[in-house]
């Protein structure tokens, strides 16, 4: 009964789903399951192909997206002194909108599985690092200073004590990843690929075909679940235990003076320009496509250019703001309502990873036909984006609070909501605000994706129009001005998290 009951909801839904559909016909936006299913039965096998292609490609890039962020992990943690420069190279990286990377991408790869591979590790390796890190830090610091009492040194401490503490993060962050790994290789697909599940799309989308929409959208979010579900299966299975975590009392201010601070970002800011630079020459890339940082700076001080640009870019950020907060609300309010009310997880669950895996390129134009091409429908998609990583991020650091705090508030007979309000979300708040660092860039990503394919406003379709008609100047200038907006605004939310963690959770600061 315990597994046939999902089924029985399962089948329920999809009888409503009919039902209604067939007292409301002729629906512009919703396809019925009986014409879903009728698409994917009629195409079975150029769905087949195309599942197999992108599913093929999504997966190297989840493996070397993921390798790539054990390694930044590794050497953040081991030398400390190399954080702030390796983050903001990731953090830069990573800020590269995905709808302008792609038409670059394919110029330097051409025909084949490059682009799509290169997309879905670029999408994944910046969320797994960032939970990841987490991980790392979340050890007590009598366990540390064991370490430094046998003399052990950072590689040793890495090795014993964090890389065991970081297990349930890290596949925290694979989970989040794996859904958008399979975004990441669709986009890749919309650049011109000749095969996969986001050729469809593009072409359903342009035909107005709202059943191969659903259908592609369904087979999309079911693929995206499988992956999510396999992972969090192995990880139970391979870890199978939550880290100790002793709280200790807050570290002394680290705080940098002000001068360092420009000192070091005057050295990022140089070696960012200078790889840019270089990586363009050494290759003996095309000024045509590939612009340098002096062909960026020439374009932007052209008064008509940089008002074009800046007029895109305050529309966009308007329409992301308040998708960004909705998203970090709606995810963290849920985990912590979960908590309260456990029995709440199983129906919420399946809803809230089926809102994350269905790519974000399938229903997009749908959500905002139905909300409207306003703020609303672009909130809507943007809360969706952000929503389900802030909730698993949310929910796993509510797990990690630490047994001996919630025995003591049992023994004293604190009630639920005092133990959530003096524990529970103290010790969710790393957790938190590492998904509102990661929910920057997925805002922009998101953002910049509605306004492609639904809205005709700002910069994404700004950077559309231009990488159409080849004007790589202000294709990458657009990218450029993403990259240090978010830059901006990551480092924002990071000087709140500082101020916040140094009271609740200061081991995540050494």
């Amino acid at each position: 009964m315990t597994m046939l009951r999902p089924v029985l909801w399962i089948c329920a839904a999809l009888a409503v789903w009919e039902c209604v559909l067939r007292v409301v016909p002729d629906s512009l936006l919703i396809s019925s399951p009986l014409a879903i299913a009728g698409y994917i039965s009629n195409n079975a096998a150029l769905l087949g192909r195309a599942t197999l292609e992108t599913s093929v490609n999504a997966a190297w890039g989840f493996v070397w997206g993921n390798l790539t962020a054990v390694v930044l992990g590794t050497m953040i943690t081991v030398f400390p002194r190399s954080e702030r420069t390796l983050s903001a190279l990731s953090l830069l990286v990573f800020c590269m909108p995905l709808i302008a990377s792609g038409p670059i991408l394919r110029v330097l790869f051409g025909p084949g599985a490059g682009p799509q591979i290169t997309l879905a590790a670029l999408a994944v390796y910046y969320t797994t690092l960032l939970a990841l890190l987490v991980g790392l830090r979340a050890v007590s610091q009598s366990w540390t200073d064991l370490m430094r009492i046998y003399d052990r040194g950072p590689v040793s401490t890495l090795i014993r004590v964090r890389a065991r503490a970081s297990l349930p993060y890290l596949f925290v962050g694979l989970q989040i990843s794996a859904p958008a790994a399979f975004l990441g290789a669709m986009i890749g697909e919309f650049t011109g690929a000749e095969r996969g599940l986001g050729v469809l799309t593009l072409r359903a989308m342009r035909g107005l075909d709202t059943d191969a929409t659903w259908a592609l959208a369904l087979l999309s979010a079911l693929i995206a679940m499988a992956a999510y579900g396999l992972i969090g299966w192995l990880g139970q299975h391979m870890v199978g235990y939550r880290p100790v975590i002793l709280l200790h009392t807050p570290a002394a201010s680290t705080r940098p003076r002000a001068w360092m601070r420009m000192i070091e970002i005057g050295f990022v800011t140089a070696l960012v320009l200078v790889l840019w630079q270089v990586s363009m020459d050494a290759f003996n890339l095309n000024r045509f496509f590939a612009k340098r940082p002096g062909d960026v700076w020439a374009f932007l001080m052209d008064a008509g250019n940089r008002n074009t640009l800046l007029s895109a870019l305050a529309e966009t950020l308007s329409f992301a703001a308040p998708g960004y907060l909705a998203g970090l609300a709606l995810g963290s309010g849920l985990a912590t309502l979960l908590v309260l009310s456990p029995a709440l997880s199983r129906a919420t669950m399946p809803v809230a990873v089926a809102l994350r895996a269905v790519p974000i390129i399938t229903t997009a134009p749908l959500l905002v036909l139905a909300f409207g091409r306003g703020l609303i429908g672009t909130m809507v998609v943007v809360a969706v984006m952000i929503f389900f990583p802030t909730f698993v991020a949310c929910q796993q650091g509510l797990r990690q609070t630490p047994g001996q705090i919630v025995d003591l508030f049992r023994s004293y007979d604190a009630g639920r909501w005092h133990l959530l309000r003096a524990a529970q979300i103290p010790a969710m708040l790393p957790a938190f605000f590492a998904s509102a660092r990661m929910a920057v860039p997925a805002a922009l990503l998101a953002v910049t994706t509605v306004e492609w394919l639904a809205t005709g406003k700002g910069v994404g379709v700004l950077m559309a129009m231009t990488a159409s008609t080849s004007n790589y100047n202000m294709l990458w200038s657009c990218v450029a001005v993403l990259a240090v907006v978010a830059v901006a605004v990551y480092a924002a939310v990071a000087a709140l998290e500082r101020a916040v963690l140094h009271i609740y959770a200061s081991e995540q600061l050494s």
